[in-house]
């Protein structure tokens, strides 16, 4: 069975932290209504879906998974590189133990969940302005009895490392080179993005099937050639916040 932890859009979700995009208004009702459709479409995957706690002051808080790592034999609480986030964890770090040994990042480093992508027995880190050096090497030192080990991506012009490149088959990525270099990747099968959609390289997997924004067609129709699933979602709203699908929840096997 899949958990995925989720936490319902807080009305201030306009005063948002944003990095790469300009602030543009959010109809708050709508995002509401796609995150619903969201959790939804997780769901009628065979998803448990948990919500945590809601948060109504903090902006960003639907975001769930930049608040932990959720791994098959550990989960660590992480601590974001936004300040205004940082009480985010709490209620995160209370759920997790249902499912894992939960260790937690002390700083004064930090980390965010969507710089993390974890491919077997590597966690990848994206060196972005939200997770900083000191942070990454205390999330190594976590790891390390668990047999992990964690290794520095460099990124370009986007805010996660989740943004540039995300896992959409048993062996391939979906990437956008001009956001992160292919190279730390060489052994694994690479779907490039659309050049015209830098930003459709973020996808969800859930067992053979990835949840994917309708907003980039034509790198859809890329994965779809690839022999990938694809369940398109309206999260128009939410991107508006700088989110994507695999931001707005932690996804985990129970």
């Amino acid at each position: 069975m899949w958990i995925a932890l989720t936490r319902e859009v807080s009305p201030t979700l306009g005063a948002c932290e944003l990095t790469h995009l300009a602030r543009d208004p959010i109809d708050v009702a709508r995002a509401r209504r796609q995150h619903v459709a969201y959790e939804e479409a997780l769901g009628s995957l065979g998803c448990e879906v948990n919500r945590l706690p809601p948060l109504p002051d903090h902006p960003d808080a639907v975001f769930v998974e930049d608040t932990a790592l959720v791994l098959p034999e550990v989960a660590v609480v992480l601590r974001p590189g936004a300040a205004s986030r940082r009480g985010e964890t709490a209620s995160v770090a209370k759920a997790l133990p249902a499912w894992r040994p939960t260790l937690a990042l002390e700083g004064p480093g930090s980390v965010d969940g969507g710089d993390l992508l974890a491919l077997g027995k590597t966690v990848y880190v994206g060196r972005s302005g939200r997770s900083d050096e000191a942070g990454a090497e205390e999330l190594r030192r976590q790891l390390v009895p668990w047999g992990y080990r964690v290794e520095r991506v460099a990124l370009s012009g986007c805010l996660h490392l989740k943004s540039a490149v995300t896992r959409v088959g048993p062996e391939t990525l979906l990437l956008n080179p001009a956001w992160v270099d292919p190279a730390p990747f060489a052994s694994w099968q690479r779907i490039e993005v659309a050049p015209e959609e830098p930003h459709a390289a973020n996808a969800l997997r859930v067992g053979e099937l990835l949840l994917y924004p309708e907003a980039y067609p034509a790198t859809r129709r890329r994965l779809e050639a690839a022999g990938c699933r694809v369940l398109p979602l309206d999260l128009s709203e939410l991107a508006k916040a700088e989110g994507a699908v695999t931001c707005c929840s932690l996804l985990f096997e129970a």
